[in-house]
């Protein structure tokens, strides 16, 4: 009889049982001369005693502003220097710190705010072409005659003010460095007791969903779940006080503020940000020029970095490992990040945001196909099953909904009764919504996703089986693949194609190089060829776009 799919991770890992501010503090006393936080774009660099004292001030003067234990802080900015600083000093008062999306326009600021309940709101004066001081006073016009800390907004009558990165910020504005003056305000053995009264298991942040099927939803994370998936993440990698860690990715993500930010302090490693934004150059350059060993993305960063002609001429040669998470990884993408970057110990990571987010990764010494293939085994101390549409385990090798259950699972969404009862079933389980496939050792690999499996005539088509196989053509860079509606079908593929610069190759050559290689009900009915693919910010692709413009584009020409 096969065995069932459910595993359980190791549990000679110990779990941290400490605040985010406990664990900080402890690798500041260790090493408070070592290097700790490089902001490139901004000329900074702080030693771990720097960034404590920097971290300390703001932690004393959100008291002065009357930030109590639960109360949340919003942070909408992209990487910068700040946000590090006020993650660390909204845990270290016991504050939940809000994450914003970069990317979101006024009415979408204004949901987040308001259904967090954020009573302050940290935030950057532009970014891209967002202008945020402009977004803020369209939404808070009360903002320019309110005293500092006594808003009253009709939008958002639980905020209390707005704080800037800005050193001139328009009127009403808190500037970030008027902040910091405020420390004063707070004795030391104010903050002390405040740190002090704070448990492990309190909430510490606020993580939105994509909210691609509906509003988003707040993911609501503990100290204990946020820290301890940091620390599990780099205890695989192999992190130490010696490695130095390049983070394009965004912080406003768990990617970033967990598995990297939350990776490094518990392992005492150098956080390096490359730029406010993903660059790819910029990012090379920051690991040639910083001498990195551990360097993250997401599938299209990498392949973005692999393209781009100034690779070859930088020194990548101290680069050991990194993380390639946030979207499936197209195995060629992998084999390339291996033999070209000199990532030799990359892995891959999977999980979610209410997962904290790992719950499956691959091991250092996994082999190759095994590290190309799927996404590792589960994470220490957390367990992992897939189920049928009945909840009941699917035996190894069949397709089932992959579920987690262990530290890493969120405390639920925020404010949000039904939706945290509909993703975590009574026994703790966590629903992913994702599709997998378990093997005899236990390791998973990811079919797609529940909603984005493809039912033509009859036949189960995965996208992600589909992707895979278009990176093996020397023309492709990158590929998704989307189902649209048909009358005779039910479904009909779609795929969207990114070519290698200087590669060309057209819809009738793919189809039939597809014909001769896969199985007919599989070749793609259309293609589209593409520059880019619509994105998030953290370099997801929004297939959910993908797929309407996908009807409006070839519908029309049947």
């Amino acid at each position: 009889m096969s065995q069932p799919s459910y595993t359980r991770g190791r549990q000679d890992h110990p779990l941290l049982t400490l605040t985010i501010g406990q664990a900080f503090d402890a690798t500041v006393a260790r090493f408070p001369d070592r290097e700790a936080l490089v902001v490139r774009h901004q000329g900074v660099r702080y030693s771990w005693q720097q960034l404590a004292e920097q971290v300390d001030t703001h932690a004393r003067a959100l008291m002065a502003l009357g930030v109590t234990t639960g109360e949340r802080v919003g942070i909408w900015a992209p990487n910068c220097a700040q946000w590090c600083i006020l993650q660390l000093a909204s845990a270290q008062v016991g504050a939940i710190l809000v994450n914003i999306n970069p990317a979101y326009r006024v009415s979408e600021l204004e949901y987040v705010l308001r259904q967090s309940g954020c009573r302050w709101l940290v935030c950057a004066d532009a970014f891209k072409t967002s202008d945020y001081h402009a977004m803020v006073q369209e939404l808070v016009a009360e903002l320019a005659t309110a005293a500092l800390g006594d808003l009253a907004s009709e939008r958002l009558p639980e905020l209390r003010g707005v704080i800037s990165l800005s050193t001139q910020p328009p009127l009403g504005f808190l500037p970030w460095h008027a902040l910091a003056e405020r420390a004063a305000q707070t004795p030391v053995e104010a903050y002390t007791a405040r740190q002090s009264s704070l448990h492990f298991d309190q909430p510490v942040n606020i993580q939105y969903t994509s909210g691609t099927t509906g509003a988003p939803k707040g993911a609501t994370l503990s100290h204990y779940n946020i820290l301890n998936n940091g620390f599990m993440v780099g205890e695989s990698l192999g992190l130490s006080c010696t490695d130095r860690m390049v983070i394009p990715v965004p912080l406003y993500h768990c990617f970033g503020m967990v598995m990297a930010n939350l990776g490094c302090i518990t392992h005492a490693s150098t956080m390096i940000y490359p730029n406010d934004a993903f660059d790819a150059e910029l990012t090379l350059r920051a690991v040639a020029e910083e001498r990195a060993s551990i360097l993250y993305g997401v599938p299209t960063m990498f392949i973005a970095m692999l393209d781009h002609p100034s690779r070859q001429q930088l020194d990548l040669s101290t680069l050991r490992s990194g993380i390639m998470a946030g979207a499936t990884c197209p195995i060629e993408v992998m084999r390339r990040v291996i033999d070209q970057m000199h990532m030799a110990e990359v892995q891959i990571a999977y999980g979610m945001t209410e997962t904290s987010p790992v719950s499956l990764q691959t091991g250092p010494d996994d082999e190759l196909e095994l590290r190309v293939t799927t996404v590792g085994r589960t994470q220490p101390q957390l367990e992992t099953k897939l189920v049928d549409a009945d909840g009941c385990i699917v035996a190894r090798g069949e397709i089932g909904e992959l579920c987690t259950r262990g530290y890493s699972v969120m405390l639920g969404y925020w404010d949000n009764l039904q939706a945290t009862h509909d993703a975590i079933d009574p026994a703790g389980w966590m629903h992913t919504g994702d599709l997998a496939v378990m093997d005899d050792e236990g390791y998973v690999r990811i079919v797609g996703r529940n909603k984005d499996m493809i039912i033509r005539g009859g036949e189960n088509i995965y996208p992600r089986e589909l992707e895979e196989f278009f990176h093996t053509h020397p023309a492709v860079a990158d590929a998704q693949v989307v189902g649209i509606p048909c009358s005779r079908y039910g479904e009909e593929i779609v795929a969207w194609i990114k070519l290698h610069p200087g590669h060309r190759a057209t819809a009738e050559e793919l189809q039939g190089w597809c014909k001769a290689r896969i199985a007919h009900f599989k070749v793609p009915r259309y293609l589209n060829f593409v520059e880019e693919f619509p994105m998030t910010v953290t370099g997801k692709v929004q297939k959910f776009r993908m797929r309407e413009a996908s009807i409006e584009l070839f519908t029309k020409t049947r």
